[in-house]
Formats: C-alpha cells, structure tokens, sequence
C-alpha cells in the first residue's frame, strides 16, 4: 500500500514555531507504523528524531498522537490507520525534538507517589507471601509500562501540568492495594493534596489511550474511595 504520513517537528532551541513535514513510502499493509517511521529515518529523512527500543509493546518509549490518539507505534498497523496517517508528539509535554518530549517532569510525579513496596517489618527469611485475592487487587495495575499514554490524553492534565495523572495513580494504586505494603498513609497524603486525584473527572480518555488495556479510570476510582475510607 502507498502511505502518506504527515508529521509535526519541532527542535527547542532552533525552531520558533512547529511545523509539518510529510512523506511517502510504499508498505506492508500488516506493517506497523514503527516499520514505517523507520523507513522515512533510514531511507529519506534522517533529521526525524523518535524514540523507540523494545518494538514489542513493553518498554512504552515510542508513544506517540497517531490520527488524534496516543498510541504506541509499534502496535498500530498501517492497515489500520489508513493511507492517510498524521503523526505528533505526546500532547502536555514540553517538545525536545520531533516526537521526543520531556518526561521529567512526568517521572517526577512518579516518584512523588512511592511506587516501591513499603515495609517497616523485620525481613522475612522468604519472600513475603500473599494469596491469589490479594494479588488479583492490583494486578491490572501492575501492567502499567510508564509511557505516558494516559496522562497526556487527560484534559486535567491539559489544563493544569501540575496534575498529578493518571500514570502515577496507577502506579500509586499497585502498590496501595498490596497486602504486604504498609505505605499507604504517604501515598494517599500525595494522592489527596490539591494537585492529586480528585483532579480527575472521570472522563475515560486515559482507559482508552492505555495501549495496555489497563482500566485506568476504574483504579483512579478506587483510590478516591481509600481516600474517602481512610483506609485501603
């Protein structure tokens, strides 16, 4: 198939304003878009800056607004979006270059919410131990691989970049519903301030954006009820 591919590029501290460049390559049908920004960076523009690594949908490095929606180029098929394709950076975040944008600010509220285990009990000779119930609490969060996906389809997040997000309450959720965990206090402390998560309005973009099927606004919901509880 002959696919045309539209792509917004921008480089801080050269560029005044973004602007677009477009392409077009002939490709695979059952190719990703990855394959096909590969092609355009090896074959006619190298300039074009985008992160990627795994290629498989885990390491979450190439997301991207692919059509008007966050998804991560190495799972969407060019048979899917059509002959058309318009790409851009994650919206909210600051422009580094192309489709590279800053996380550090991201990766700063991540860190806010404690996404570790918090024990203050003596080391157990073994690992701590859980049943399969109380693994099956949090186990749709622990899928969460960190690539911004759902936060930067959150209006909240658009409108107020202090905005915790969706990411870091998911991470804060894994841990929060984890029997052996024994940090909630500090995490719901974050969580429950101005900038926490009662920002969300529950509008479900960053359910839909998730590229790992995680029900993210189902999660941040439970986190407004151990709020409201006090408790887990």
């Amino acid at each position: 198939m002959k696919v045309h591919i539209r792509i917004k590029r921008f480089e801080r501290g050269k560029d005044k304003q973004p602007y677009w460049s477009e392409y077009e390559l002939e490709a695979d049908p059952t190719d990703r878009l990855l394959d096909a920004l590969h092609a355009i960076k090896w074959y006619q523009d190298g300039t074009l800056s985008f992160r990627r690594s795994c290629a498989h949908g885990v390491c979450g490095s190439d997301a991207m607004l692919v059509n008007g929606t966050n998804r991560l180029a190495c799972k969407v098929l060019l048979k899917d979006l059509g002959e058309r394709i318009t790409v851009e950076p994650l919206r909210g975040f600051a422009v580094a270059k192309d489709l590279i944008v800053d996380f550090d600010a991201f990766f700063a509220k991540y860190r806010a919410v404690k996404p570790y285990l918090i024990n203050h009990g003596e080391a157990p000779p073994k690992e701590r131990l859980q049943t399969p119930e109380e693994r099956e609490k949090f186990d749709d969060t622990t899928k969460c691989i960190l690539c911004g996906a759902c936060t930067t389809s959150c209006p909240s997040f658009w409108s107020n970049p202090d905005y915790v997000g969706p990411a870091s309450i998911v991470q804060a959720h894994r841990f929060l519903f984890d029997s052996r965990d024994e940090g909630a206090a500090e995490r719901l402390e974050v969580l429950g301030s101005r900038d926490g998560v009662w920002r969300c309005r529950t509008i479900y973009n960053c359910t839909d954006a998730c590229p790992r099927g995680i029900e993210v606004t189902r999660a941040i919901g439970e986190v407004k009820k151990a709020l409201l509880l006090g408790k887990r």
